[in-house]
Order: structure tokens, then C-alpha cells, then sequence
């Protein structure tokens, strides 16, 4: 991506990756509290929401409007909340809600940052693992402070591609792609988490993502790159 001159990109930057990381300690407290949460389901019974999801996203949201009151805010949870200082934040409070109240450590605080409708910032934090994936327009990304970049040695043969699903699709879409992906040589996982998912491509963990639905954690390939 290039290098563009933002004027206050750098402070909403590093606030992304505070908030990620404060946002993440509150849902970590609701997840060692799970078997206390009330459980809702939205359009089906794989997708939930809890007061942990809600929350959350209220927190994010709380110390955005503090810090930057003219932003604008799209949510998971809440919806968008119009701002006029042509920044937006793209929050997902937990991507994964699925294996977060099942007890697996497969889920994350996910913010992206929009300037002009385009992604500049992408803040990826996951509590159980206490990793930070960040990533900034012009200043690659990072992993706990670590540059990553794309290895070109990746491929989807000797590497894994991460598979996403959802009943925004049919099974037999689904059931294809894997069919093609097997074909080709490769292998897959699906860690109920996209962003996460997309997080790993950019570190080198994986090759690819099929089917990427969380646009929070679509910036830091992208940005990586």
C-alpha cells in the first residue's frame, strides 16, 4: 500500500492498538466467565451473540468518540454511527463468537480504520495468545512489534488456506471450494475466527483465506503486503 500523509492517522494508530488490547482484557474476563453468559441467536443457531459481544463493542466505542468525537463508527454489534472528520472505525468485538463461548481460544478484538472509504489501519489483538497484529497505511504490519511481510515461498500445496463459512453460503459452494482446494493439493483449516484467519496470512502461517467475511481483519493483509 502507499504511503500516504494523513493528518492524524499516527495518533488514531497507536489509540487502535490500545483499545484492541483494553477491549481484548474485557472480553478475556467474560470468557473465563463463560458458562455465566446468557447466549442469543441471531439469523441462526451458529450465530451468536452474548452481552460479552455487546459490551465490548460499547467500551471500543466509548473511547473512540472520547479521543476522536468525529469519527464515525460501523459495528458489529450497533451498526454505524455517522461521524464528519472522514475517518470511520470498523469493529468486529469479538470475531469468533462461535468458539469464544464454546471455550476454544480461537476468537479476537478486531478494528479497522477507514480514511475516504479506503483501509488505513488494521488492529488484529487476540487475548488467549496475547498477540497483536498491527498495521498501518505506509508502515507495513506488525505481530507484538515484529515486522511481517508475505513469504512468496507460500503456496496453497505446502501451506494451509483458511476456510470460511457461513449461511451467507450454501454448503454445496462450500463443498466445492474444498473439492478444488484438495484437487490443487492443498490442505485447510477453519478456526471459526476470519480475522484471525486473515492475521495468519499476513504473518506466514497460512497461504491464503477463501471466503473472507470480516472486513476489521481484511486490512492487514492487505496493508502487510
Amino acid at each position: 500500500m502507499s504511503s500516504p500523509s494523513i493528518a492524524g492517522l499516527d495518533e488514531r494508530f497507536q489509540l487502535a492498538q490500545v483499545v484492541a488490547q483494553e477491549a481484548g482484557k474485557l472480553a478475556f474476563h467474560y470468557f473465563n466467565e463463560r458458562d455465566t453468559l446468557v447466549i442469543e441467536t441471531k439469523r441462526d443457531l451458529q450465530d451468536v451473540v452474548s452481552i460479552a459481544d455487546r459490551e465490548v463493542e460499547e467500551l471500543i466505542r466509548s473511547r473512540f468518540a472520547e479521543a476522536f468525537p468525529g469519527d464515525g463508527v460501523l459495528g458489529e454489534e450497533y451498526g454505524l454511527q455517522g461521524g464528519n472528520s472522514g475517518f470511520t472505525w470498523v469493529v468486529d468485538p469479538i470475531d469468533g463468537t462461535s468458539p469464544f463461548v464454546n471455550g476454544m481460544p480461537n476468537w479476537c478484538v478486531s478494528i479497522a480504520l477507514l480514511h475516504g472509504g479506503n483501509p488505513v489501519v488494521g488492529v488484529i489483538y487476540a487475548p488467549c495468545f496475547d498477540e497483536t497484529y498491527a498495521a498501518r497505511a505506509g508502515g507495513g504490519a506488525t505481530l507484538n512489534g515484529r515486522p511481517l511481510s508475505l513469504s512468496p515461498d507460500k503456496t496453497i500445496r505446502n501451506s494451509v488456506t483458511g476456510i470460511g463459512a457461513n449461511s451467507h453460503v450454501t454448503p454445496a459452494f462450500v463443498a466445492r471450494m474444498v473439492e478444488s482446494l484438495l484437487e490443487a493439493g492443498g490442505n485447510f483449516i477453519r478456526n471459526g475466527s476470519g480475522a484471525l484467519m486473515l492475521a495468519y496470512v499476513a504473518a506466514g502461517r497460512s497461504s491464503a483465506i477463501t471466503n473472507p467475511i470480516c472486513m476489521p481483519g481484511i486490512a492487514l493483509p492487505a496493508i502487510a503486503s
